[in-house]
C-alpha cells in the first residue's frame, strides 16, 4: 500500500488536500479514486485513506481509520556521523533510517574533506530531512528520525546527555558486539569518523569525556559501512532486526 508523509494535523473522517508532490507522485503511479493509501505525520500511528478527488495536481483523500501500528527499535540509537565525501551521507541518512536509527548528527571532524558553508549547511539539511521522511515511508516508520544541526566535532564531543557514547575505533580492546551481549539494551550514540578515521586527538578527546571506545573486528570498515554495521550489531544483540 502507497504510504506518504503529511506534516500536519490528522484525524478520522477529515477530508485532506495532499501537497503537490505527493500529488503528483499518486499521478505518477496512476492510482484512481478509491484507492486505499496510508498516511502518517511523524506523531504516531498511520491512517488509511481513500483517494477522493484525482487530478494532475490536486488530489483529496479522505480519512478512514487510525492504526497505532510502529516500527521503532526498542531503544534509542543516534548516529553521529563525520561528513563524508559527494553523495555518502546521503546513502548512509537513508539506510540508517531502514535500520531503526532514531537521530542523526552531523559533525564536521579535522579529517572531513567536506567543509558547507553556514547557507550550504542549511540547504544540506533540508536536503536530508526530505531523505529522512522518504526513507521513513519506504520502510513503514510512522516517527521520523531527528536531524541534528551540524556541529563541530571538538565542541559536540564535550557536551554532555543521558546517552552512552560509543566510539568506533581499531584501537579498542573489546569489540561492540561483545560489549553489547553484556548489556541490557539502552540508548546510545554511535560516533563514526570521515573517511580516514577520527585522528588520534580526536579519540583520546572523545574518551576522556566519557566515550566507551569499541571495535568493530578484525577488518577495517569504510565510513559509510562501519555505522550502519555497528546499527545492525546492537539490533541482533537486543532485539528490533
Amino acid at each position: 500500500m502507497p504510504r506518504f508523509y503529511l506534516p500536519q494535523s490528522l484525524a478520522i473522517g477529515q477530508l485532506v488536500q495532499l501537497p503537490e508532490a505527493v500529488a503528483h507522485h499518486i499521478s505518477v503511479l496512476r492510482l484512481a479514486p478509491g484507492t486505499l493509501i496510508t498516511l502518517f505525520n511523524g506523531e504516531g500511528g498511520e491512517y488509511s485513506a481513500v483517494l477522493d478527488q484525482v487530478e494532475k495536481r490536486r488530489v483529496s483523500v479522505e480519512i478512514k481509520a487510525h492504526t497505532a501500528r510502529e516500527a521503532e527499535l526498542p531503544f534509542g540509537i543516534t548516529l553521529a556521523q563525520a561528513l563524508p565525501e559527494a553523495s555518502k551521507m546521503d546513502w548512509i541518512i537513508e539506510k540508517a533510517i531502514e535500520l531503526g536509527v532514531t537521530a542523526i548528527q552531523p559533525l564536521a571532524a579535522q579529517r572531513c574533506v567536506v567543509r558547507l558553508s553556514a547557507e550550504r549547511a542549511e540547504k544540506k539539511l533540508a536536503h536530508w530531512q526530505a531523505i529522512i521522511a522518504s526513507a521513513a515511508e519506504q520502510c513503514g516508520r510512522n516517527h521520523l528520525a531527528r536531524l541534528g544541526e551540524l556541529q563541530d566535532y571538538k565542541q559536540w564531543i564535550t557536551q554532555q546527555d543521558m546517552h552512552r557514547r560509543i566510539i568506533l575505533t581499531p584501537r579498542a580492546e573489546q569489540s561492540l558486539a561483545d560489549w553489547a551481549r553484556h548489556q541490557s539494551p539502552q540508548a546510545v550514540t554511535l560516533v563514526i569518523g570521515p573517511e580516514g578515521g577520527l585522528s588520534e586527538a580526536e579519540e583520546d578527546q572523545a574518551i576522556r569525556h566519557g566515550a566507551l571506545p569499541l571495535a568493530m573486528g578484525p577488518r577495517i570498515l569504510r565510513t559509510e559501512t562501519a555505522g550502519l554495521a555497528a546499527v545492525a550489531v546492537l539490533s541482533a544483540a537486543w532485539g528490533g532486526m
